[in-house]
C-alpha cells in the first residue's frame, strides 16, 4: 500500500497531540499490545460461535456514544456534507487540494467468475454490496474532515452498521471532547459526490471500551493490532421513518474462527490519491479485492488479502461466502491496516476479524 507506515487505513493524519499528518506506531515491539492482549483478547481474536446477550459482560466491554438525536442536529448534518466536501474528505490539505474528477468506469451487468483473484479495481457488477456499502464521512476534532467505509449488516433493528472503531475515535476517555469524531454521516453506494440512496445520520455508536486507554502511552494502532477494531453504528431512519434496512438492504455477519486461505472479497473507498499523486483512488468510487485470506506474520490477528486499497478504506467489509452473482455474503471482518503494520508481503490490506467482543457490540447496537 502506498500509505506511510503503520497508519491505520482510515486515517491520512491523526489529531491526538497535534499530530496531523502522521501517526507514530510501533506495534510490533508496544508494550501496551502486550498488555492489551489478555487472554480474553486473544479468545476474542479466534472467536466462538456463541450467542451473546446485552447483559452485564457487554456492558464492560461497551463504551457508547451519542450522535445526531434531534431533528435540528440531523439537518445540520445534512446539509454540511454537499458534493464538494465528500469529494475532499480525507485531504490533509483540503484548501489548496483540487476536487477529483469524476470516475467514470462504466458498470459491467455480467458477475465476476467466482473465485477471481483481484489486488484492486472498481466495483463495476452492481449486486446488494453496491447499495449498502458506502463511504462513512466525519469530521476530526481539529475541524478537519475524514472518511472511512461501512456496511449495513443485518440486524433487528435494521438499522445497524459496521465499520472501524479507529472511525470512531481516537484512544483516550471517552468524555473527552477530543476523543470522538463529530459530524458522522453515512452514504449508501456513493458515487462521485453524489448520494444515490440518500444520506443517513448517526444516532449513537459503540466501541469496545479498550479503547479507553490512556493517549499517553496507547496509540489507537496498539488497540488495533489487539484485535478491537470493530465499531458499530445505528443510523438514523429517513425522514418517512424509514429504516436504513429497508432502502439499502443489508449483508449478514458473522463471528467465527478464521479460515486459512479462505477466499474473501473485501470492499472499500480508498482516497489517499487526495494527497499522493502516484496513488490512484481517491473515493470517487468502491474498489475491490478478492484472494485467500492469512494472518499477518506481524500482528498474526489480523488476518488479510493481497490489496492496494489505501487510507479511506478502514472499516470496510471482508466477506466470505461471497456470490458475486447477487452481491452477498458474510462480513466476517472489517478493514484495520496494510503490511506496514501487520506484516507481509506487499500490498496486503488486513482486517479484524469479528470475535466475541465485536458481538457483544453487535448485540447491543441492533438492540437499539
Amino acid at each position: 500500500m502506498r500509505t506511510p507506515p503503520h497508519r491505520l487505513c482510515g486515517h491520512p493524519y491523526s489529531t491526538r497531540r497535534n499530530l496531523r499528518y502522521a501517526v507514530g506506531a510501533t506495534v510490533a515491539v508496544s508494550a501496551a499490545v502486550v498488555a492489551l492482549v489478555t487472554p480474553t483478547a486473544a479468545a476474542d481474536a479466534a472467536p466462538r460461535n456463541l450467542s451473546s446477550t446485552v447483559g452485564g459482560a457487554a456492558r464492560q466491554d461497551t463504551t457508547t456514544h451519542v450522535g445526531a438525536t434531534t431533528a435540528r442536529e440531523r439537518a445540520r448534518i445534512s446539509v454540511y456534507w454537499t458534493p464538494e466536501r465528500m469529494k475532499l474528505a480525507g485531504a490533509m490539505v483540503p484548501e489548496i487540494t483540487p476536487v477529483p474528477e469524476d470516475d467514470n468506469t462504466p458498470d459491467d451487468s455480467r458477475p465476476l467468475p467466482a473465485n477471481t483473484p483481484d489486488s484492486g479495481s472498481v466495483w463495476t457488477h452492481g449486486g446488494a454490496v453496491d447499495r449498502n456499502v458506502g463511504r462513512l464521512f466525519f469530521t476530526f476534532d481539529d475541524g478537519y474532515d475524514g472518511s472511512c467505509t461501512a456496511t449495513v449488516v443485518a440486524g433487528a433493528n435494521r438499522s445497524t452498521v459496521i465499520t472501524a472503531a479507529h472511525c470512531l475515535r481516537s484512544v483516550g476517555s471517552p468524555s473527552a471532547d477530543d476523543t470522538w469524531n463529530h459530524n458522522f454521516y453515512f452514504v449508501p453506494g456513493y458515487r462521485n459526490g453524489t448520494k444515490p440512496l440518500g444520506g443517513f445520520t448517526v444516532r449513537t455508536m459503540a466501541t469496545s471500551s479498550r479503547w479507553n486507554a490512556d493517549p499517553d502511552t496507547t496509540e489507537s494502532s496498539d488497540v488495533a493490532a489487539a484485535g478491537y477494531d470493530a465499531g458499530f453504528l445505528v443510523a438514523n431512519p429517513t425522514a418517512e421513518g424509514n429504516p436504513i434496512a429497508d432502502i439499502t438492504g443489508s449483508q449478514h455477519i458473522g463471528f467465527g474462527r478464521p479460515v486459512q486461505d479462505e477466499f474473501v472479497h473485501t470492499f472499500g473507498y480508498p482516497n489517499y490519491g487526495l494527497n499522493v499523486p502516484s496513488d490512484t483512488y481517491v473515493g470517487s468510487r468502491m474498489i475491490h479485492c478478492a484472494g485467500p485470506s492469512h494472518p499477518g506474520p506481524v500482528v498474526p490477528l489480523l488476518w488479510g488479502e493481497t490489496c492496494d486499497m489505501s487510507s479511506g478504506s478502514s472499516g470496510g467489509p471482508h466477506l466470505a461466502h461471497f456470490d458475486t452473482r447477487t452481491g452477498t455474503g458474510t462480513v466476517v471482518g472489517i478493514t484495520t491496516t496494510d503490511q506496514e503494520l501487520a506484516g507481509g508481503q506487499t500490498p496486503t490490506l488486513y482486517a479484524t476479524r469479528l470475535g466475541d467482543s465485536a458481538h457483544r457490540l453487535y448485540n447491543w447496537a441492533q438492540s437499539r
